[in-house]
Formats: structure tokens, C-alpha cells, sequence
């Protein structure tokens, strides 16, 4: 299945109740968080994942059908510019920082250098620096309701990210093919049962929430604009989850990230600086 042909496979509001949407992924251990207040935010979490299964106003495939959300072809026109924009990030591709340097949670998947990331907004929280770089791809992102996190996702060739799950299934996934190698075949994602491969400038929504790998078999860089957004809901569970996406600010693993970003973008643009202050030799 290609990104740009989601719809001729799922018809548009097809409603799947997300029985099977496990809650924890075979060869992935759990995360250790010894905070009591972290404790007590996970457990509310796997109350809230029920509530949102549900209440979901579009059900719960694990791939979306692009039709049922109007603004994706915004999203898609935008491809040329935000490709043009990720052209001059990809010139220092070196000291772009590996996923897990950012957040650490990220360890239990992936712990070498083949995958690296530029952040415009995680969490919600802006990287104003980076936006300044890549100001078309934040317009266009604009577009995305209940927008929450923004950034080029970057594989190596070799990549291969093991089947894991997110931590929460009140976002939505959003990836935008920019530079897709080929043979496109060598380059996948898989969630659930189904097989999706990229296109350049082309959208595929999928639920994270469903156990999920990718990989890059090309000798090739794969790149694509990742994000996450809000999953539709109705109410009661639209409350609880706009609740719990505030709450999770103040949880230690995504200060942690949100620090660890802020630290790599000031010696990122301090490195820059000094490159525009060197005198000519």
C-alpha cells in the first residue's frame, strides 16, 4: 500500500472499534519511571486509551483513509517548499541529534545514528530557531488541527526502527513523504497487518497506537515531515484527553526531552554563529 492510494483500500468512515489495540508491545520492555507522579499519570493514561477507543469520531483503524480529513491536500501542495526548506537542514545532516539523544525514551528502539531529527514543535512547545529556518513548512503545518508535534523524521540507509507502539492513542500520526529512495519497495512502514510504503508529496495517517516498524533497505537517506495531532473525539473523552495532553507537560520524561532539545539548539545555532563570525583566511 503507497500513501497516495489509502483510499482505495480503506472506504472513507469506515469505523473499526480498536479491540486488538494492545497496550503494550512483545519485545519492547516497559519503561521504568520511579516518580510517583508519573505512576499516577500512566494510570489515568491507560483509563483515558479506553475512553478514547470508544469515543472516536472517526473509529480506530491503524491506517487512515486521507479523504476524512480535508486539510491533508493542503498538507501535500505545501511538499515542494517545505522540500526545498529541508535541503538547507540536510547541508549539516551531521549535527542534526539522533532521536534518542532528544528523548531518551526512545532507547528501547533505537540506539545508533541512523535515526535523526529536527524539531519544529514537540509537545507543543515551539523551537522557535528551528521554525525561523523552515518558516513554509510551519505554515503549512498550521493547517493540521490540534497540531502537537512537527519535525523532519530522517533514516539512514540500514534503518530498521523494531515493532513497538506509542504511549497514547489520543494523537493521530501524520507522515509526508519528501525524499523517498528507491526501490520504494526496500522502504516501508508497517502497522498492524498493513504495509505502506512512502511517496514524495504524498500523506499517510496512521494510528501509532497499533504496533508499528519502519525501515530504510535503500543505501539511501529516507526523509519525512512526522507529526502528531490530535485524534478526533467526542465528548466525554475530547475533555479528557485535552486534559491529559496538558498534564503530560509537567512529566519528567517530556521535560527531560524538551531540556535535552533546548541544550542541542543552543550549541546548534552557537556553532552557526561562529562559522558566519570566522574571519577569511
Amino acid at each position: 500500500m503507497t500513501a497516495n492510494t489509502t483510499q482505495d483500500a480503506f472506504a472513507a468512515g469506515r469505523r473499526d472499534d480498536g479491540a486488538d489495540q494492545q497496550y503494550a508491545t512483545a519485545g519492547i520492555a516497559p519503561l521504568e519511571r520511579p516518580s510517583a507522579l508519573t505512576r499516577f499519570f500512566m494510570g489515568i493514561v491507560a483509563r483515558a486509551e479506553r475512553l478514547n477507543l470508544k469515543y472516536a469520531k472517526l473509529g480506530n483503524p491503524p491506517v487512515y483513509d486521507n479523504r476524512v480529513f480535508p486539510w491533508a491536500a493542503e498538507v501535500e501542495k505545501a511538499a515542494p517548499k517545505i522540500r526545498a526548506e529541508l535541503e538547507r537542514v540536510l547541508k549539516r545532516k551531521s549535527e542534526l541529534p539522533n532521536f534518542q539523544d532528544i528523548s531518551s525514551d526512545v532507547k528501547t528502539i533505537s540506539t545508533d545514528q541512523g535515526w535523526k531529527t529536527f524539531f519544529l514543535l514537540a509537545f507543543g512547545m515551539k523551537s522557535e530557531q528551528n521554525i525561523a529556518q523552515c518558516p513554509e513548512t510551519w505554515k503549512a503545518v498550521q493547517a493540521i488541527p490540534g497540531l502537537k508535534t512537527a519535525m523532519f523524521s530522517i533514516f539512514e540507509p540500514g534503518k530498521h526502527l523494531p515493532a513497538h507502539r506509542g504511549p497514547y492513542n489520543g494523537v493521530l500520526r501524520l507522515h509526508l513523504g519528501l525524499i523517498v529512495p528507491e526501490p520504494r519497495d526496500k522502504i516501508a512502514i508497517r502497522v498492524k497487518d498493513q504495509i505502506c510504503h512512502w511517496s514524495e508529496g504524498k500523506v499517510l495517517i496512521f494510528d501509532d497506537a497499533y504496533e508499528h516498524e519502519a525501515w530504510n533497505h535503500s543505501d539511501k537517506t529516507r526523509v519525512v515531515l512526522f507529526v502528531d495531532f490530535v485524534k478526533p473525539l467526542r465528548f466525554p473523552a475530547n475533555f479528557v484527553n485535552w486534559l491529559l495532553m496538558n498534564i503530560a507537560l509537567f512529566t519528567p520524561f517530556i521535560r527531560e526531552g524538551l531540556d535535552n532539545h533546548k541544550e542541542w539548539e543552543k550549541r546548534f545555532y552557537a556553532e552557526a554563529e561562529a562559522l558566519r563570525n570566522r574571519p577569511p583566511s
